[in-house]
């Protein structure tokens, strides 16, 4: 079954989990209209929200990071995937603040799952070269959802109002486990519906063909002794300067064309799925751009290296002009720029935890990874209440001001990306520092 193509259905079904996951998360923001007014809330009080998922997504990457490690990539995704449908359909029984921001926490939890648990799918599922283009294809599962979000939210909300559709969307997870549970029944090693050459490609890949016989297998360090490596910092620094960058437009996009522009539910369903679209092509030329570099004789590190600032140099100047957009069209076009760039970037970047080591340091490096990232956008959500009082240009020029942030921590901290080998002899964190 499937044969010489399993892998790809995998990651297939883990981009569509993603895009369930971000109609859930995208639900409370498109809704917020409706929500805040019969509630009685505020801007600050989204902010607070905000807040309460971002905090639950920052402890859910670390802990989730740990639990795909122990219990495995089909039931971590499982376990991650009933939580978060049972937290949005809480959000329908919200009556408050407190309420609607401890059923967002522990969404955010649950939600964030999804991330070390691409990242470790996608390294015990493909070789090297293949690993860029299918974090690309898993990413483009968030753009997609963000696409498809705001009219199926909108429509939803005009069918069933708001509570009622938290109900809806929560419902999409539960049918998404049917597929995964018969699909994903082993690891490649032992999963019966793999061809013995599909099983050779996918695991004779996954070895850096720099290393000779004589050289260790790649490093596999524990949670602790993973941080003394400066390369683990390259990961935990570019996610905590880069992913503000889109959580801005993810949390404050629909609220930003009904402040700026005046947009109401259905308006901004008709709008807000745009810059989306540069966002899932970004994800997929991302991963193409730096398999065919390496297919063709480049360098991982060359490769990696260029792809991440190519996204760079497209977001800074993008971000800028945004800031000027005098229509609503030419916004949403100037930040489908802007995530096209950010999603290059990205996806080279949610790859490094697996060019750098091997196993159990994977999903949990992922996970650090994506807690620092949530730090970032902690930081970045509070400001922006009182950054946008008189108007959204200080939020565009905050994200242009992290973009050459990212980019340098993984030149900086990342040196060469190459795997992190512990032979007898092989380089130490401490060795490394003194060097």
């Amino acid at each position: 079954m499937f044969r010489g193509y399993l892998r790809w259905i995998v990651v297939s079904l883990v981009a569509i989990a993603t895009v369930i996951n971000y109609i859930d998360r995208n639900a409370l923001a498109i809704m917020w209209p409706a929500i805040s007014e019969d509630l009685g809330m505020d801007q600050s009080d989204y902010a607070l929200i905000v807040s309460f998922f971002m905090v639950g997504y920052a402890i859910g990457h670390s802990l989730f990071g740990k639990i795909f490690d122990m219990i495995g990539t089909r039931l971590g995704f499982v376990l991650a995937i009933v939580v978060w449908s049972i937290s949005i359909m809480l959000h329908a029984a919200a009556r408050g603040v407190l309420s609607l921001g401890l059923a967002r926490a522990m969404l955010g939890v649950s939600e964030a799952g999804n991330w070390p648990g691409a990242t470790k799918s996608n390294a015990e599922w493909f070789p090297i070269k293949e690993r860029a283009l299918a974090q690309g294809i898993f990413n483009s599962g968030a753009s997609v959802g963000a696409i498809v979000s705001a009219p199926v939210i909108a429509l939803l909300y005009l069918q069933f109002g708001w509570q009622g559709t938290f109900i809806v969307v929560g419902l999409l997870g539960f049918l998404w486990l049917v597929p995964w549970l018969f699909v994903y029944k082993a690891p490649p090693e032992r999963h019966p519906w793999l061809t013995d050459e599909e099983r050779d490609y996918i695991l004779s890949g996954q070895k850096a063909e720099k290393l000779s016989e004589e050289d260790s297998e790649q490093a596999a360090p524990g949670w602790g002794e993973m941080l003394r490596y400066r390369q683990s910092w390259a990961v935990i620094s570019s996610r905590f300067f880069l992913d503000p960058v889109w959580w801005l437009f993810v949390s404050w996009l629909p609220i930003y064309l009904a402040d700026q522009f005046g947009f109401d539910i259905a308006q901004i369903g008709l709008f807000a799925w745009v810059p989306y679209v540069g966002a899932a092509l970004g994800a997929i030329f991302g991963g193409w751009l730096a398999g065919k570099l390496i297919k063709t004789g480049w360098s991982v590190n060359a490769a990696r290296k260029l792809t991440i600032t190519l996204g760079g140099v497209i977001m800074m100047p993008m971000l800028i002009a945004t800031a000027f957009a005098s229509t609503p069209l030419a916004a949403v076009l100037l930040i489908a720029i802007i995530l096209f760039g950010f999603q290059l970037a990205i996806g080279n970047i949610q790859t490094l935890p697996s060019d750098f080591f091997a196993g159990k340091s994977v999903g949990s490096l992922a996970g650090v990874g994506g807690t620092a990232a949530v730090l970032g956008v902690l930081i970045t959500t509070n400001m922006v209440p009182v950054m946008t009082q008189e108007s959204y240009v200080p939020f565009f020029l905050l994200g242009a001001l992290l973009v050459p942030l990212a980019v340098a921590s993984v030149w900086i901290f990342g040196g060469r990306i190459e795997p992190v080998t512990s032979a007898p002899g092989a380089t130490t964190p401490e060795a490394e520092a003194a060097g």
